[in-house]
């Protein structure tokens, strides 16, 4: 009897565990699908491989560093934020030469003449509900996390991929519709570059209109100076046209940066946003609007500055980030530039200017107008034993001329993939 009742016993005691266990199951599942994805998300986040999480830190520090202090913040219409920085905090005075200067007093100008901007004037997005930046300040786009993530490596966010250099200015993926002149000693150079906003189909192309000022061998040497518009969704997160500045000094390996994503350009204007949209842009058939763009060597202190329009002084590139453009530059080279990743397998359909060729001319392709270079002694020169080069004229061309009104200009671009440019 008593071996009965402990038999019993203990099985009634068993059956008990196993309900109460089977409970904790139910009452178990029920909480993770009450709890959900928040649940696995913090536990995702808790156990992020060493990898990702230090990726992430570099992101912080990275925006640490770049994101100054401001004294205002001005919201753009197409999600841009916008902060009123004091100009002697911005990225370049954490620079060893620059730390704890301000920027300079604006040079002595000179009586060149200079064409002003076509139409009703440069503007961008962010002012055009009336909002400024004060005095002693500059507008800097907030770069966030999101933008970098976009970016193949934190390292290389803000500049451009390594590409081969070669003096045809073709190889890379890169491909080009330009002039160029060289052989001279060039101490700056002025266009007025027509804006559009063409369709740029991979989210790792660009395409882009500028001015470059180069000299060096074309090797790991290579010093450019580079100003202009461009449409970058790797960069900016959209298809907006934005003004933009570049400089390298090592032919695009490890110096340099798109805008004031490093210690480098110095701005000291507190009207135009480098990096934000420009606002109008050009449209088929209709309205055309341009960017007067001159950059130009102080002779008396050596730098390279950036002026818009009809004098308008956006900021310099201090002498001292450069060895060969120490001095002067020994090409100057105009026109347009996208990238073709082949990401499809074909050509890319990135487009270049309006997206159209140049033989339709004006108000369907892009143009530059009143090509100029800059002398030794601060004059605004003709170009002469200018070069023209398309290097894949099936996807994008260029037709230069020159009249009495736009001096020497030329239309370019085109659509990328066609039945011509498979």
């Amino acid at each position: 009897m008593a071996s009965s009742s402990s038999s019993s016993s203990s099985f009634s005691s068993s059956n008990v565990t196993s309900k109460f266990i089977g409970f904790l199951l139910i009452l178990s599942l029920q909480l993770d699908l009450l709890l959900g994805s928040d649940f696995h998300h913090k536990n995702q986040t808790s156990f992020r491989p060493n990898g990702e999480l230090q990726k992430l830190r570099r992101i912080e520090e990275y925006l640490k560093r770049i994101n100054k202090p401001s004294i205002k913040t001005i919201h753009s219409p197409d999600g841009d934020v916008i902060e009123c920085v004091p100009s002697h905090l911005q990225p370049a005075f954490d620079h060893p030469e620059l730390r704890g200067q301000k920027p300079l007093d604006l040079p002595e100008m000179s009586s060149r003449a200079n064409e002003s901007t076509n139409e009703e004037g440069f503007n961008q997005l962010w002012s055009q509900s009336g909002e400024s930046c004060p005095l002693g300040s500059i507008p800097m786009r907030r770069t966030t996390k999101t933008d970098v993530l976009r970016a193949r490596s934190v390292r290389r966010f803000g500049r451009r991929l390594r590409k081969p250099i070669r003096r045809d200015s073709s190889g890379g993926g890169h491909e080009h519709a330009v002039v160029f002149v060289n052989g001279e000693q060039y101490y700056g150079a002025k266009a007025s570059i027509n804006v559009w906003a063409p369709r740029v189909t991979d989210a790792y192309e660009f395409s882009l209109s500028q001015i470059w000022l180069i000299s060096g061998s074309f090797g790991h040497d290579l010093n450019t100076i580079e100003a202009g518009w461009q449409v970058s969704p790797e960069l900016y997160g959209d298809n907006y046209p934005r003004f933009f500045t570049y400089w390298t000094t090592d032919a695009y390996q490890a110096t340099g940066c798109y805008n004031l994503l490093c210690s480098g350009f110095v701005q000291t204007n507190n009207k135009i946003a480098i990096g934000a949209a420009i606002s109008p842009r050009s449209s088929y058939n209709g309205r055309q609007f341009d960017l007067g763009l001159m950059i130009w060597k102080d002779p008396k202190h050596g730098h390279w500055w950036l002026e818009l329009g009809n004098g308008l002084l956006v900021g310099y590139w201090p002498v001292f980030l450069f060895s060969h453009l120490k001095s002067h530059a020994s090409m100057v080279q105009f026109g347009g530039e996208v990238v073709n990743s082949r990401s499809s397998g074909a050509h890319t359909g990135t487009q270049m200017g309006s997206g159209h060729f140049a033989d339709e001319g004006f108000e369907k392709a892009a143009y530059f107008r009143n090509l100029q270079v800059v002398d030794w002694d601060n004059n605004l020169l003709p170009l002469s034993n200018l070069h023209v080069l398309a290097d894949h004229p099936a996807c994008y061309n260029i037709r230069q001329g020159k009249n009495n009104v736009w001096g020497t200009y030329f239309y370019y671009g085109g659509p990328g993939r066609n039945p011509r440019c498979p």
